[in-house]
């Protein structure tokens, strides 16, 4: 078994490399979905939900880098053109939402789709001893979980 300079197996740090590009690439997705909502919302929810999509967006940019650099930290390439990214979607596309419910519901099928992509990594790094990717994944699973919890109450739904 070869190890890398951070003491991991490299096979296995390959496919977790792998599968976070895959999750870099939709929450590039995301983010741009959170960008176009943040814009184009209308109506009476307006002034609440456009300070809302702007806290997930920039949370989201943020995640993004965190993701690229743990798989720098693993020894592979971040994905980086939207041609990678539109190859590798998930996460549904959002094109001229404006009506709050309808965005609400993008962001919950979104975060949806990366949570079953997380938990997927989280499996993985824990078969790889990876505690670098596992606590992100967990710290990205805690989060998105109450937003979902959170976006499910402001429908009138439960998760």
């Amino acid at each position: 078994m070869t190890l890398n300079s951070i003491g991991l197996n490299t096979k296995k740090t390959k496919v977790l490399a792998e599968e976070l590009n895959q999750l870099l690439a939709n929450f590039q997705l995301y983010y741009q979905n959170l960008r176009g909502i943040h814009w184009n919302i209308k109506g009476h929810a307006f002034f609440n939900l456009h300070v809302k999509f702007e806290e997930l967006y920039t949370d989201a940019n943020v995640k993004v880098d965190e993701i690229a650099e743990r798989i720098l930290t693993l020894g592979a390439t971040p994905l980086h053109t939207f041609e990678d990214y539109t190859k590798a979607a998930k996460v549904p596309v959002g094109k001229n939402i404006s009506k709050d419910e309808k965005a609400v519901e993008l962001i919950v099928e979104s975060l949806s789709e990366l949570l079953k992509m997380e938990r997927n990594i989280l499996d993985i790094a824990g078969e790889a001893n990876d505690e670098g990717t596992n606590a992100m994944m967990s710290d990205f699973i805690t989060e998105q979980e109450k937003t979902v919890w959170m976006m499910k109450a402001w429908m009138g739904e439960t998760v």
